[in-house]
């Protein structure tokens, strides 16, 4: 049994370099909520191609209109997850860091934009089992770091993983300078 600071709310999980994983090689996951059942996620730094308006056309007028959605992780990959800065905290389904976490069922589409400041669109997320997580822990395939407000809604996604490594310091800004594939270096 896990004591409760040994949870991972509001921590990021950096892929470790050696991640085999294809769904996770280079992600950052905000992990939203974590406990005796399990562990739930969003990978920040995956945009895809289609756009949110396309994907969800009610959230027209509710995100910008080039906005894209990004792939949350291989779990519901067909279902919408919304993370978003929250005008009042206790709103949310899981607060991730600060004011921002999931939105709940309870915030309708129709109220989000005035319950929210900014968000980002998300399809699928990312699950644990119990003992799950723990076991990748142990076998160091992430590397655990706080999370920050600036993360979750970073303009430059697919520099997120390095950057948050450079963050980190000591060992990990080597590792963030590491090419995807260190043959070619």
């Amino acid at each position: 049994m896990h004591r409760p600071m040994d949870f991972l709310d509001g921590q990021l999980l950096v892929a470790s370099p050696a991640m085999a994983d294809p769904n996770f090689a280079r992600t950052v996951v905000a992990i939203a909520n974590h406990d005796e059942e399990g562990a739930l996620g969003i990978v920040l730094n995956r945009p895809s191609e289609t756009e949110v308006v396309e994907a969800v056309p009610e959230l027209e007028g509710v995100v910008d209109d080039d906005e894209v959605v990004f792939v949350g992780g291989p779990v519901q990959p067909a279902s919408i997850v919304v993370l978003a800065e929250f005008e009042d905290p206790a709103e949310a389904a899981f607060l991730v860091v600060a004011g921002i976490g999931l939105v709940s069922d309870r915030t309708g589409l129709d109220q989000l934009g005035a319950a929210t400041a900014r968000r980002r669109v998300y399809a699928g997320y990312t699950g644990w089992g119990p003992g799950q997580l723990e076991a990748e822990l142990e076998r160091e395939d992430w590397i655990v770091e706080p999370a920050q407000p600036q993360d979750v809604f970073d303009d430059e996604p697919g520099e997120l993983w390095g950057r948050i490594l450079a963050r980190k310091g000591g060992q990990f800004r080597l590792l963030a300078r590491m090419p995807v594939d260190p043959t070619v270096n």
